[in-house]
């Protein structure tokens, strides 16, 4: 048998939730985020399907994502996000490198001189998140010499959120207003008719003022939204938690299911131990799964005995600490259950349904890491209708 869960990818969920995001923002430019290999759903299936559905622009962390997507025959605008190295690769891709520094754009100045070709490029400026982006004191003067280089053109501005789901408005609210100084900065500059962007899929779902010429979506293309974790908090004070758009995310569809199937059964006595470290004793005579998928599947070892798979309609608990490549959980209580049957680990069957973001409060993380380990552990195959 070949190693690992299936990974299930619904393409037309991932359309569906591109069309909600419209509904939402309007005509904007969108630009869809593919990095981590399509946050683990398969970047070269999604970023097709994502582009033949209108997706004007596709955004990445590093070359070797874009050059992938290329070679796929992929022809869409790619930005780069993160890459500063392998110049000369967003010349013979054509790619759209974002630049954190002058000394970065003098680089690609000098290369685009050396091929006599001209690149456009994407200036970050760092708003409040500490990460990457030319700061905000520096941005007149950088922006001026930048201006001066031959071979480049400034077509966009960006800039990224510190805060994931958008919890503090006051202080996104800040970084908005941060931005558009250094929009204003580069207008002065007679740097015109740029793309501006900077809004997540939480700011799409709780901040307007950030939608700006395009929007930059991630997890909610993927089924998600970011602030759907907050809960009671979308119904506190303008300034945390903000529920203006907030009940869209309840029409997002997940677009990822993991699937395995029971590897063997096994009949235990009362007070029979199972797995590494004894941490599950059978308190019954019990009927237990192994299921041929472990930690080194993505699937995380810090949800033994903490989490539920579903295995006919019903919810089974994990029994015991999964190991490397199995996991055991309890299926006393599940009538006529047989080796072979099909395991849901994420994802629904009938009316149960486990979720990423289930998963990722159980193991102490982020929806984000349970999609992309799982994801880019598995093999995928797509629905694509």
């Amino acid at each position: 048998m070949d190693r690992g869960p299936i990974a299930e990818i619904d393409l037309n969920a991932i359309a569906y939730n591109l069309r909600v995001a419209r509904k939402i923002t309007g005509t904007r430019t969108v630009i869809a985020v593919v990095k981590a290999d399509g946050y683990g759903h398969g970047a070269v299936e999604v970023s097709r399907r994502l582009v033949k559905e209108g997706a004007s622009c596709l955004a990445v962390a590093y070359t070797s994502e874009a050059i992938a997507l290329r070679r796929a025959g992929i022809k869409a605008p790619i930005i780069v996000l993160f890459d500063k190295n392998n110049i000369e690769d967003y010349l013979k891709y054509s790619l759209i490198p974002v630049v954190h520094d002058v000394k970065t754009a003098q680089r690609f100045s000098k290369e685009a001189k050396v091929r006599k070709q001209n690149l456009n490029l994407h200036i970050k400026v760092d708003t409040g998140m500490g990460r990457l982006g030319f700061n905000m004191e520096d941005i007149e003067k950088e922006m001026s010499a930048i201006g001066k280089m031959n071979f480049i053109s400034i077509k966009g501005l960006m800039s990224h959120f510190s805060d994931a789901d958008l919890y503090d408005r006051s202080y996104a609210l800040m970084q908005v207003d941060r931005f558009n100084k250094a929009r204003n900065i580069l207008n002065k500059k007679g740097i015109k008719q740029i793309l501006c962007h900077m809004a997540n899929s939480a700011a799409v779902m709780t901040l307007p003022e950030s939608y700006f010429d395009a929007v930059r979506l991630g997890l909610m293309l993927y089924g998600y939204s970011p602030i759907q974790a907050r809960g009671k908090r979308q119904e506190t004070s303008n300034n945390r938690g903000s529920s203006l758009l907030t009940p869209h995310f309840s029409l997002l569809k997940p677009a990822m299911t993991i699937k395995t199937k029971i590897l063997s059964l096994r009949k235990l006595k009362r007070g029979t131990p199972v797995s590494y470290g004894r941490t599950f004793i059978t308190a019954r005579e019990s009927l237990i799964a192994v299921l041929p998928v472990g930690y080194a599947d993505g699937y995380p070892r810090v949800l033994s005995n903490n989490a539920d798979v579903i295995i006919r309609g019903k919810l089974a608990p994990v029994a015991g600490r999964i190991c490397m490549d199995t996991a055991m959980v309890d299926v006393t209580e599940i009538r006529d259950v047989s080796e072979g049957d099909e395991v849901i680990l994420l994802g629904r069957q009938k009316n149960t349904a486990i979720t990423a973001f289930e998963l990722a409060e159980r193991a102490g993380t982020i929806p984000y890491e349970i999609l992309t380990s799982l994801g880019n552990r598995s093999k995928r195959v797509y629905i694509n209708g």
